[in-house]
């Protein structure tokens, strides 16, 4: 009986070791990578995705030809409020708009041809040498035409005027 028993434990025995090494065997197993490019660099890819991102943010959705004139708060039709977003106060000279997109941006009113919210870019000398992103935030042009928010009438008149340009729409409303 004692044979019998030896025997039954030394079998549980070896049963036990070759379940645990075959067990340690899978738990150890590792991939092997031979390519030369071994390592991923996840700041780089989400860097080069960013920068996707932002060009894509840039590329124009519909291109217009109009006027771009100038306005305040205190034009003669103006009560210092904005179409768009009545509540946001501009009657202290502010002319832009913090959009979470975009960042800082002018603001212009415009026909109902762009939707409030619209972001448009375009390039003026009468108002910086770079390119100009502003947000429809007014209403009150007709066809094409952007009309520039500026702090005073004064302004508006000494340094905008009226000129041609071609604006292109980078988003249309608040998406």
């Amino acid at each position: 009986m004692k044979i019998v028993n030896y025997f039954v434990r030394l079998s549980l025995l070896v049963f036990v070791l070759i379940i645990a090494k075959s067990s340690t065997n899978v738990m150890d197993a590792t991939v092997e990578n031979e390519n030369v490019n071994k390592t991923i660099n996840l700041s780089t890819m989400a860097l080069k995705v960013i920068e996707v991102e932002e060009e894509l943010k840039f590329t124009a959705i519909d291109t217009y030809t109009g006027d771009l004139t100038g306005y305040a708060h205190d034009c003669p039709l103006c009560n210092g409020t904005l179409a768009c977003m009545p509540s946001y106060d501009i009657t202290d000279g502010t002319n832009t708009y913090n959009d979470a997109e975009y960042g800082e941006v002018y603001i212009v009113a415009s026909s109902k041809n762009l939707p409030c919210g619209s972001i448009v870019s375009f390039y003026s000398n009468r108002i910086s040498d770079d390119r100009v992103l502003a947000i429809v935030l007014d209403r009150g042009v007709r066809g094409n035409s952007l009309d520039f928010l500026v702090p005073t009438e004064q302004y508006a008149y000494d340094n905008i005027g009226r000129s041609t340009i071609t604006y292109d729409v980078l988003r249309s409303g608040w998406e």
